[in-house]
C-alpha cells in the first residue's frame, strides 16, 4: 500500500509541473503572438567621410563616423524602422556602389546633376550651399580673373570639377587638378603644388579655422545647386525618404540639425 501511495503521489507530482510549464509556454506565447519577434532590416548608407560637417571621423572622439548626413541618415531610419550600416569609401566611388547594389543609398552631400540622374535617382533637395575659392592667404586670389594662369583643384568626382571647368574657359589657361579627398586638397594648398581649390562652403569654414595661413572667397553662381539623397534607380526607399525628409522641414527637426553642425560658435 505504501509503494502504491507513493507511486500515485509521483504522477500526480509530474501532472502538476506539466501543467504548470504549459501554463508559462503559452503565456509567452501569448505575450508575443506566437511568433519571434521580426528582426529590423539593415539599409547600408554609402558616404565619404572626409567633407566635414557633412560626413568625418572626430578621432580625438572615436572612429564613428558623424556630420550632419549622418544625423538626416540616422532619423529618417529609425522614422521607418531601420537599422543603419555606414560604408566609408572615396567620393567618386560612391555612384559605382549604389549602381551595383553594393549600397542601398548614398548621403554625401551630393548634388543630383544631368549626369548622374542618367544613372541614379535622387530624393528632394534637403540644403543648399555655396561654394568657395580657397587659397593661400598670401596668394594675392580675390576673384575668378586671378586664377588665368594657375592650379585649380577640387575633388574628384566632385560637382566642383564641372565648376572648375567653366571657370577654366570662362578665365582661360586654368589647369584643373583632381584629388581623392578634401584634406589632399588642403595639403596640396599648403604644399604649394596647387594655387587654389574649390570647396563647398560650409566644408571649408571647418578648413578655414583649423587652417589660419588659408582664405577663401565666394564664387557667384546662377541658380541653386543643393544636396540630395542618391538611390539605385526605381528604389523604393526615394519616396519614403521624401516623406520623411518634408516631415523634417515641417516639424522643425531638420532646422535643429542645420544649427547643430552648420552654425556652431
Amino acid at each position: 500500500m505504501k509503494i502504491l501511495k507513493f507511486a500515485l503521489s509521483c504522477v500526480l507530482t509530474v501532472g502538476l509541473l506539466a501543467a504548470c510549464g504549459t501554463g508559462d509556454e503559452n503565456k509567452e506565447q501569448q505575450g508575443t503572438g506566437g511568433e519571434a519577434p521580426q528582426e529590423k532590416v539593415t539599409l547600408v548608407m554609402g558616404t565619404s567621410a572626409d567633407y566635414p560637417p557633412y560626413e568625418f571621423i572626430d578621432t580625438a572622439v572615436s572612429d564613428d563616423i558623424i556630420g550632419f548626413d549622418v544625423d538626416i541618415a540616422m532619423y529618417i531610419a529609425e522614422q521607418l524602422g531601420f537599422e543603419l550600416k555606414i560604408q566609408d569609401m572615396d567620393f567618386n566611388g560612391l555612384i559605382p556602389a549604389l549602381t551595383n547594389n553594393r549600397v542601398d543609398f548614398v548621403l554625401a552631400g551630393m548634388t543630383p546633376t544631368a549626369d548622374r540622374l542618367k544613372n541614379v535617382d535622387f530624393s528632394d533637395i534637403y540644403y543648399v550651399a555655396e561654394q568657395m575659392i580657397v587659397s593661400k592667404a598670401d596668394s594675392g586670389l580675390t576673384s575668378l580673373e586671378d586664377l588665368a594662369g594657375k592650379k585649380l583643384g577640387v575633388q574628384l568626382g566632385s560637382i566642383q570639377v564641372e565648376l572648375a571647368n567653366d571657370i577654366a574657359d570662362e578665365v582661360g589657361d586654368v589647369e584643373v587638378l583632381e584629388r581623392n579627398k578634401i584634406t589632399d586638397l588642403i595639403q596640396e594648398l599648403k604644399s604649394n603644388r596647387i594655387h587654389a581649390a574649390i570647396i563647398e562652403d560650409k566644408v571649408a569654414e571647418g578648413h578655414l579655422k583649423a587652417n589660419t595661413d588659408l582664405a577663401a572667397f565666394l564664387i557667384e553662381e546662377e541658380g541653386e545647386a543643393g544636396s540630395a539623397i542618391a538611390f539605385p534607380k526605381g528604389s523604393e526607399l526615394k519616396d519614403q525618404f521624401n516623406e520623411v525628409l518634408r516631415e523634417m522641414i515641417e516639424n522643425g527637426e531638420m532646422e535643429k540639425l542645420i544649427i547643430k553642425w552648420f552654425r556652431q560658435e
